[in-house]
């Protein structure tokens, strides 16, 4: 079993943040972590005098590398350690083309400057930031077998998913002379030769690629002392003070993309305060669910806007006097008067915006891949092609003829302005009596919309363990609800006595100057946001602490890795064994789950995978902390260096404040129920 680290950087470069390169610090990293092989792989660069130096300095395997920008992802290249001029002929090809952190490469180009790339190994950003894309490995396939990911929980994502590459974890360091600590994150590989084809042969197979030297994926290393940590649940014991947080904080300072509880976070202090946070975090938090029920009233709204219903009256007014005025006036009528075109009405252009979406929805038809068999079983793809083409053809005939009556409009108005300036004679106003009734229908038909938008209704509820999120409409009651929703300096009052009279409610919301014309919508109802317990009944605070605790777990799955600290500091032993204790089971079988605690609940009926008990010794006026690990059965805990503690003993005194104590609580049970 070999421990490498193949993502290693030793000079700066325009990727990167300036640092000075410590060759003592790369040494000491090898020298304690015991690694076997490393790869010096700096951004699209190679430096081979560093590298010879390094070579010479170190006890391990070094192989030359270099991480490229290749298709706006990153890349490790790795060679043999032979040849090695020619590599950094190679890598200098690279950094020319790389002027720029935010340059790439072409796999094209790549092949181009390094040839025949089975000579190497391949090693993509595969669930890490600066993700190599998935068409770029599926082009590299036959070079590509394993990716590096960013955490042990894909690491353990990947070792459990066949579609998957063979994961690697490596540490990705700077090795700089001020570091007091190292990452924990490196491979274990089962092989005895270290050569890039060895390499390469052992990371084609799931079953030789580890996070411990002992027994593979199941544990991760977590310190640079070898302290490992299941990738399941875990449980810290300890006296007070033993140094139980203390561990805790180290391992989130020390790992990426960590969901830490800590411990208090979630009692609640002033219950009017805490509960209007609860809400409005709330609120926030299912803002979604309003925006979605509201989307298409949304969309309602906006298209009445558009529409000056006051500017529609005028039009009609204007028209009827206009032809009041023009029957007054036929004595006038003169040669110019009594011309057809005189008083002619235009062309109206035609809508052919639902024909474009119908091609538009036809072409989404003909190029979908993923539901394809479904789509052919009702609809050969031939036909949906031959119905395209007639409706396009309908569009370009409909597009036609409004170019040709638009023309004709053009010479109708030019005509009629002629006219106009020959006599003496009143004109008809020009009116489009089809669009102010269109509109005028529009908005009888937005009362409508609006009397059931405002119907008081559960709209979604979703649960959370024994605890229910219930989303439901509800109408405003005064202008102060309407001034709350909006958190402006306004005034309501005029808007909410109209609020019953949709169309003069909406002209008043116009007039508010600061109000967003976006956000009309938003005021004709409100969503509201209420947590139930298991008797539907509206939570308590001590039921409020409980959801956002349920909450923050269930979250949990965002994250690479979950701390808690002391969650019965905060909450009953019920509630804990009951609703906490199978939903952190649950989520420990897809990541690592570290919980502090020294309560019997949590610590012992919760079965955790792995235990590790902490404890603090004063060593030359100095606090030493150290941590003893293994399983719940076996029967001692062990330190790295051997050291070993009775477990028995460990979990008496830490969850059941000794063997008297618990034989007393037995016997105070059986008298109770006696």
């Amino acid at each position: 079993m070999k421990k490498i680290d193949l993502h290693i950087h030793t000079k700066a470069s325009i990727t990167d943040a300036d640092f000075s390169f410590s060759l003592d610090k790369l040494k000491e990293y090898v020298e304690t972590l015991k690694i076997d092989c490393i790869a010096v792989t700096n951004h699209n660069l190679f430096d081979l005098e560093q590298f010879q130096e390094i070579f010479r300095e170190l006890s391990c395997k070094v192989l030359p590398g270099v991480e490229i920008n290749l298709e706006k992802g990153h890349l490790l290249l790795i060679s043999e350690n032979t040849e090695l001029e020619e590599f950094e002929s190679k890598c200098k090809k690279v950094e020319i083309l790389i002027e720029n952190k935010d340059d790439y490469i072409s796999v094209a180009q790549l092949t181009e400057i390094f040839g025949d790339l089975s000579r190497y190994l391949l090693i993509p950003h595969y669930d890490k930031a600066k993700v190599i894309r998935q068409e770029t490995i599926d082009e590299l396939s036959s070079y590509i077998s394993a990716g590096e990911v960013g955490s042990p929980r894909k690491f353990t994502y990947c070792i459990k998913n066949p579609q998957s590459l063979v994961p690697v974890l490596f540490s990705d360091l700077r090795f700089k002379e001020e570091m007091t600590e190292f990452s924990p994150r490196q491979t274990f590989i089962d092989i005895d030769d270290t050569s890039v084809r060895a390499i390469k042969i052992c990371l084609a197979d799931k079953d030789k690629v580890f996070l411990t030297e002992s027994e593979g994926h199941r544990f991760f290393q977590v310190f640079e002392n070898g302290q490992k940590l299941s990738n399941g649940l875990n449980v810290i014991l300890g006296k007070r003070s033993s140094g139980k947080s203390f561990t805790l904080k180290r391992i989130y300072r020390d790992f990426d993309n960590v969901k830490f509880i800590e411990q208090f976070e979630l009692l609640e202090k002033n219950e009017e305060k805490d509960k209007k946070r609860f809400n409005d975090l709330l609120s926030t938090k299912q803002n979604s669910v309003s925006e979605e029920y509201l989307k298409e009233f949304k969309e309602v709204v906006d298209d009445i806007l558009k529409i000056d219903h006051v500017e529609n009256e005028k039009a009609v007014e204007n028209y009827l006097d206009s032809l009041l005025k023009v029957a007054s006036e036929e004595e006038k009528k003169d040669v110019y008067s009594k011309c057809a075109l005189f008083n002619e009405s235009k062309f109206i252009e035609s809508e052919n915006e639902g024909l474009k979406r119908l091609i538009d929805s036809t072409q989404m038809l003909i190029d979908n891949i993923e539901y394809r068999d479904i789509i052919d079983k009702h609809v050969s793809k031939e036909s949906l092609r031959e119905l395209i083409i007639d409706l396009i053809l309908k569009y370009r005939e409909l597009q036609e003829l409004n170019q040709k009556q638009l023309w004709v409009n053009s010479i109708i108005s030019n005509i009629k302005i002629e006219l106009k300036s020959n006599t003496a004679y009143s004109s008809i106003d020009e009116i489009d009596f089809y669009q102010i009734q269109f509109d005028k229908i529009k908005l009888l038909k937005f009362s409508d919309i609006v009397s059931s938008v405002k119907k008081e209704r559960i709209i979604k509820q979703n649960e959370v363990r024994r605890f229910k999120i219930v989303a439901s409409t509800k109408l405003f009651k005064g202008a102060q609800e309407l001034l709350d929703k909006s958190g402006k300096k306004t005034r309501f009052k005029d808007a909410f006595d109209k609020y019953e009279n949709p169309i003069e409610y909406l002209d008043e919301l116009k007039q508010i100057e600061v109000l967003p014309e976006t956000d009309y919508y938003k005021y004709f109802i409100e969503i509201e946001y209420m947590i139930l317990n298991e008797h539907g009944v509206e939570v308590s605070g001590g039921e409020r602490s409980e959801f956002n605790l349920l909450e923050k777990i269930q979250n949990a799955h965002h994250f690479d890795m979950l701390l808690i600290d002391e969650p019965e500091s905060s909450f009953d032993n019920l509630f804990l064994k009951n609703d906490v204790n199978e939903q952190i089971k649950e989520i420990a079988k897809s990541m690592p789950v570290i919980i502090v605690t020294h309560n019997n609940t949590v610590g012992a009926s919760i079965q955790p995978n792995y235990i590790l008990y902490t404890k603090r010794e004063i060593i030359d006026k100095k606090a030493v902390y150290k941590i003893f690990s293994g399983n719940p059965s076996d029967p001692e805990l062990m330190t790295i260096d051997g050291e070993k503690i009775e477990n028995y003993e460990i979990m008496l005194n830490c969850l059941e404040a000794g063997d008297s104590a618990y034989n007393e609580r037995g016997k105070s049970y059986a008298t109770l129920k006696d």
